[in-house]
């Protein structure tokens, strides 16, 4: 049976098993049409609440289980996900707009989390320490306890997965707030997978809502990290309130990421690592190459180039055509893109191709001329949109793709290896990428921004994950009782 073909998760929320949410449903909708996919349940506070009670009774039992357990688990978890592979990408295509290719990449990516997550257990957790008394000392690691985890609609499978399996192969309880335009590919596919894959009751629950259950989420007593994925001024709102309830909120932000093309390269070759970086998945991603710093030398030929390429691409319904891309989320997204790129016109910024809609289908656009004053070099655009600005030498470029207040991704294209390692230290990213585009990600890696894009690298590789769903407990045995003066 497939995952969800039961229909049992229609209008529920996974609370172990699924249950009626206190707030009703409402329709999750198919951006490519319109039409109503299906009821979810939608959670409210009070269900937060009595989600993170039950999580917290079912972590103790979980942290105590055999770690060979816990990996089995999430080895479990893994194939569940590789063996469900058409429908979730099917899910992924319907409520989130992604293109095939891209619902590989997600399910193929999710997998590999869990795969990855799977040796967490087992990994050494803690260090001898030496001591100036009579005694052992060491420090080791422990699980914090429940984590909640809040994940974006844009990569609905792999920004959730990438904290939910660290954290549980660590011992945690996780409680997820999926959000709601992708909360059946982004929630509900995630409970079925750890149903099957034997997760006890309780450990894992799923709660889509708005932004009251998202506060509860961070509010609650018993859930002590806090894994964000979502825009900057989310985030800020998001680790304030993690900040007063003294807890940990690891932040993954947006991005305005450049693409440095020096002027030794091959420029269609260039120009070609440059569309797939901002029309991946039509820009909804946060590490999109969202500015194109082209040398002045090769500019014109470059947004050439790139406009041929770009008026090729098809637009259209991922789920029923094979395209290049598909729908914007939804109407309010597609309305924010376009006022970027009229503004930016208003400014001076000239439409080489796109900048027309038809629904939620945004054309590719490429944007020549655009400055640093323009919305659409300012601002995450979050949309199919590639602003092409020139430059001159070195220093300008360092400092145009260091100019905002952003810090996710950087890639530079040039034929000089080295020169490209040089010009990257100089440009504050917590990503880089020598001769590839800025969207790139792997299980194994580190992963996370700097300044308005998050607070570092937070999940990915055992090292971030460990420190980032763990606590550090200093621990000391002794042989006898020790004698004090009093």
């Amino acid at each position: 049976m497939a995952l969800l073909d039961d229909g049992a998760w229609q209008g529920r929320v996974w609370t172990g098993s699924w249950t009626e949410g206190s707030g009703g449903t409402y329709d999750a909708v198919e951006p490519a049409t319109g039409d109503v996919i299906a009821p979810v349940g939608r959670a409210t506070p009070e269900d937060v609440r009595a989600a993170a009670e039950r999580a917290a009774e079912a972590q103790r039992a979980w942290a105590a289980a055999p770690f060979e357990e816990r990996a089995r688990v999430l080895r479990r978890a893994g194939q569940v996900l590789e063996d469900n592979a058409d429908e979730i990408k099917g899910w992924l295509a319907r409520e989130s707009g992604a293109i095939q290719p891209f619902g590989d990449f997600q399910v193929h990516t999710s997998a590999q989390e869990c795969y990855e997550a799977s040796a967490l257990p087992s990994h050494p957790y803690g260090e001898l320490l030496r001591s100036g008394a009579p005694r052992l000392s060491f420090a080791r690691r422990v699980p914090a306890g429940v984590v909640g985890v809040i994940a974006p609609f844009n990569v609905p499978t792999i920004l959730a997965i990438r904290a939910i399996a660290p954290a549980l192969a660590l011992g945690n309880a996780v409680v997820l707030k999926p959000d709601p335009r992708t909360a059946i590919s982004g929630g509900a596919v995630f409970a079925r997978v750890f149903e099957e894959a034997g997760l006890p009751a309780g450990v894992f629950q799923v709660l889509p809502g708005g932004a009251d259950v998202g506060e509860a989420l961070v509010t609650a007593p018993q859930v002590r990290v806090i894994a964000f994925t979502g825009s900057t001024k989310a985030g800020r709102i998001v680790g304030a309130l993690a900040g007063q309830h003294l807890k940990r909120a690891h932040l993954e932000l947006g991005g305005n990421s450049a693409l440095i093309v020096l002027p030794d390269v091959d420029v269609t070759a260039a120009a070609s690592v440059g569309a797939w970086g901002t029309f991946s998945h039509q820009g909804q991603i946060c590490m999109a190459t969202s500015r194109h710093l082209v040398h002045e030398s090769i500019a014109e030929e470059y947004a050439a180039v790139l406009t041929e390429k770009v008026e090729k691409l098809p637009v259209g319904d991922p789920f029923r055509e094979q395209v290049a891309l598909g729908p914007l989320i939804d109407a309010g997204q597609r309305d924010r893109v376009h006022g970027l790129v009229t503004a930016s016109v208003e400014k001076g910024a000239t439409v080489r191709t796109g900048g027309t809609f038809e629904g939620l289908f945004y054309r590719p656009t490429v944007l020549g001329g655009v400055a640093i004053d323009h919305p659409a070099y300012q601002e995450e655009i979050f949309g199919p949109v590639a602003p092409v600005t020139p430059f001159s030498s070195l220093d300008e470029v360092a400092a145009l793709a260091a100019g905002t207040e952003y810090g996710l991704s950087l890639g530079i294209l040039t034929r000089d290896v080295y020169a490209g390692l040089e010009l990257a230290e100089r440009i504050p990213s917590g990503l880089v990428h020598i001769n590839d585009q800025t969207v790139n990600d792997e299980a194994v890696a580190p992963f996370g921004g700097v300044g308005a894009s998050g607070t570092g690298s937070r999940h990915g590789g055992p090292q971030a994950n460990i420190e980032a769903f763990t606590e550090t407990q200093w621990v000391t045995v002794r042989g006898d009782l020790p004698a004090y003066p009093f």
